[in-house]
């Protein structure tokens, strides 16, 4: 499989602007977790519209503006490898500030930010001010195009959880990465996390997650946003933000603290994903991340990800 570089309008837009290239490299060999596509299916880009199909789940972040509610990014463009401050706002249908969030996982707001080619990702946590607006220090270590993620529910009756999505430059020389190849285990600052379990189209399945250091299970995990774990799943292609729900919670009586660490998902359409495991040990949170390929038949016989792939890791996890 060769790397090809695809310039597209808003490449070339933003090209102008910043006297640099964008692109979108062809993504590596993905892992299959289930039954594998057709040849040409390997760079067809999810859509929208798959979503509605029979048998799924519609994906989040897709959209700037659902349910009355628009995430307003006050700030598009950066600039690769210097600190900015990230600043953003969700309006109601009135254009009016929203003030009033019901909190979740112990936040009122999860601010997810991950670069297209999925290389880099970044799990904030923004202060909102009275006013409504939400901001937050970042930096983000490459060129190219970002999507940023507000995962919140307004604290209205009726209204349920809204992931709502809106696009990010960072300027400079782009090098187009291709996709980490898949793999059951994966290593970040010493830990080794192993992945087992199902992500089916259109089928809920159970995602579980093993911690281990210097060869020893991880028993003592510290809760993380309510939860021994966090867990953000990312369709290639568009970057469809999956609901991922953990199994138990801190307290509970039943759910330990590690060494594994379970979640529910379901992923809307057959595709490539990228899993990212946030979890606390120690006082420090680590991000573990996976490649995973979803096929085409949500009814096909479960398999767990394939074994002897290489591992790949994210550029580095943002608080």
């Amino acid at each position: 499989m060769h790397t090809g570089l695809r310039i597209t309008a808003f490449a070339a837009a933003l090209a102008a602007a910043f006297g640099t290239a964008y692109g979108v490299g062809s993504m590596a060999e993905p892992v299959v977790a289930e039954s594998t596509p057709a040849p040409h299916d390997e760079h067809r880009r999810p859509s929208p519209e798959a979503d509605a199909g029979h048998g799924t789940t519609p994906a989040g972040g897709l959209q700037i503006s659902d349910k009355g509610y628009t995430l307003d990014l006050a700030t598009p463009r950066v600039t690769a490898g210097q600190r900015a401050e990230l600043r953003f706002t969700v309006r109601d249908a009135s254009g009016g500030a929203v003030t009033s969030y019901r909190r979740e996982h112990d936040k009122e707001l999860h601010l997810i930010v991950a670069s297209r080619d999925l290389a880099t990702y970044r799990h904030l946590h923004p202060t909102r001010a009275a006013d409504g607006t939400w901001s937050t220090p970042f930096d983000l270590p490459s060129a190219g195009g970002y999507r940023v993620f507000a995962d919140f529910t307004p604290a209205v009756k009726g209204v349920e959880n809204l992931i709502l999505g809106a696009d990010l430059a960072a300027s400079g020389r782009y090098e187009p990465a291709g996709l980490p190849a898949p793999d059951s285990a994966v290593t970040t600052d010493g830990y080794r996390v192993e992945l087992a379990g199902f992500l089916r189209p259109g089928k809920a399945g159970e995602l579980k997650l093993k911690v281990s250091r210097d060869g020893e299970p991880v028993n003592d995990l510290q809760p993380y946003l309510g939860a021994y774990g966090h867990l953000v799943a990312l369709r290639s292609g568009d970057l469809a933000y999956l609901h991922v729900h953990p199994n138990g919670e801190p307290g509970d009586g039943a759910t330990r603290p590690g060494p594994e660490i379970s979640f529910t998902a379901t992923a809307p359409s057959a595709g490539t994903y990228r899993l990212f495991l946030d979890f606390r040990h120690q006082g420090e949170v680590h991000t573990a991340a996976f490649t995973v390929r979803v096929g085409s038949t949500p009814d096909a016989g479960d398999r767990d990800p394939a074994p002897d792939a290489t591992t790949g890791h994210p550029d580095g996890h943002g608080h």
